[in-house]
């Protein structure tokens, strides 16, 4: 099983997430998207595996980027992925890839269920 895990250290959602995996022993790759955030293809298909209506469903709204963008009232999916490919704080977290699917894990449980 092919595990990719997005992570933000300074996030205690992302670093019980990480706890999480390294407790069960699981190996993964870890992406520290703030210091190497995914380009647009990348972000395009966290969307898919995530399953999600929009890009918008994988974005901190919180974000000072987000109001400053004025991304609440962009609806065009190419110009949110845009958005989070150059402001990748913008990006929710922590993000857990497994194959094909993916989950947030806001909260913690959705990994536990990706894992089952």
């Amino acid at each position: 099983m092919s595990l990719k895990f997005y992570h933000n250290p300074r996030c205690s959602k992302s670093r019980a997430a990480k706890a999480l995996l390294d407790e069960r022993g699981l190996n993964y790759d870890t992406v520290l998207y703030l210091d190497t955030p995914p380009d647009m293809d990348e972000l395009s298909s966290l969307v898919k595996k995530l399953g999600v209506d929009t890009a918008r469903d994988m974005m901190r709204k919180g974000e000072e980027a987000y109001k400053d963008l004025g991304l609440s009232t962009i609806s065009d999916e190419q110009a949110l992925i845009v958005a989070m490919s150059e402001h990748p704080r913008l990006i929710e977290r922590p993000i857990l890839v497994k194959g094909e699917q993916a989950a947030i894990g806001r909260p913690l449980e959705n990994i536990i269920d990706l894992l089952k």
